[in-house]
Order: structure tokens, then sequence, then C-alpha cells
């Protein structure tokens, strides 16, 4: 009998074996490349998705950060001019806190006008969000919207009020144009 070894039949069966699996391999190869194309295309998908909703949330941000922006520059854009406008409003208050009932006999329609220029610029300061910060004596030290200019013992006061007002504060919507300017009672010496 024969070496099976050397069975040139055996060798042909073998090399059929081997070309079969090379065939299917390669088949399974091309069968797995519409497949691999199709993953491809799914991930490309992905990330231009990902891609476009973090483009979307970015300009969502950007249009209410305009926004916001906007309306501030509309309630707050102001507050320059009208800060160099107090001055005007304390040489006017200060005028009109000087006038005795002699001057007003002399000079009643100047004083007159005085007093309706200060009125009708609290009316503009109004129409634009400005309202005044006054205190009166004996109301407590707020330091958000005050600002203490000196502080002494005064008997018959606590300590943290306010003993007497200097100017006005103005406040532009709800912020702080200026402080009123106050003195403040420290603790009475005992």
């Amino acid at each position: 009998m024969a070496d099976p070894k050397e069975d040139p039949f055996l060798d042909d069966v073998d090399a059929l074996e081997e070309a079969e699996a090379a065939a299917y391999e390669a088949e399974l190869e091309e069968d797995d490349a519409p497949h691999a194309i199709v993953d491809a295309i799914i991930e490309e998908r992905d990330q231009l998705k990902d891609q476009l909703l973090r483009t979307l949330a970015e300009s969502e941000n950007v249009r209410k950060r305009a926004e916001r922006d906007r309306r501030e520059a509309e309630h707050y854009g102001s507050s320059k001019m009208s800060r160099d406008l107090l001055p005007v409003y304390d040489n006017l208050r200060r005028a009109l806190d000087v006038v005795d009932d002699a001057q007003r006999e002399v000079a009643g329609g100047v004083i007159e006008g005085v007093e309706l220029t200060l009125r009708e610029l609290l009316s503009v300061f109004s129409k634009h969000g400005i309202t005044p910060v006054a205190p009166e004596n004996g109301d407590v030290f707020d330091p958000q919207i005050h600002q203490a200019m000196f502080e002494a013992p005064v008997p018959g006061t606590k300590a943290g009020e306010i003993i007497q007002v200097m100017a006005e504060g103005f406040m532009l919507h709800d912020r702080l144009l200026r402080p009123a300017q106050v003195g403040v009672s420290s603790t009475p010496a005992g």
C-alpha cells in the first residue's frame, strides 16, 4: 500500500480545501465591504449630527446673549449721561434749600422757575428709570445704597442710624447710579 503522505490525490484534496477556504474568506470580505461602507456612513452621519446640534446650541446661545446685551444697553446705556446730570439736580436742590421768605418776595418768579426746572428734571429722570434714594434722619444705614461720609457719636441715637443727609442717591432701574451721601451715628460715648 502506498504511503498516504505521498498520495498525490490527497495533495489535490488539501489544495482544493485551501482554495475553497480562501474563496470563502474572499467572499466574506466582499460581503463585509458593504457593511464597512454602511458603518462608515453611519459614523459620519452621527458626527455631522453632533456637529449640527452643537452649532445650533451655540447659535441659540449667541442669540440669547445678544438679546440680553440689547436689553442692558437699552436700560443702562444712559448711565454715563445720567451721572453727568446728577450735579445739575444737586445744584437746583441746593439753590431751593437756601431760599427764605424774603428772597421769595423779591425773586418769586425766578425761584418758581427753578422749582419747575427741578420738577421737569425729576420727571425726565422718572421717564428713563432713574429714581431717587432719599433717606431720612433716623433711617438705618444700608451700605448697598448709602455712602457714609462721616461717623459721629450723637446722644439719643443708635449706632448705624443716619444722622444727616448730604446728598440724595439715585437708582437706574435696579442698579445704583449714585449712593446717598450720609452721616452715620457711631456707638454713643458712654
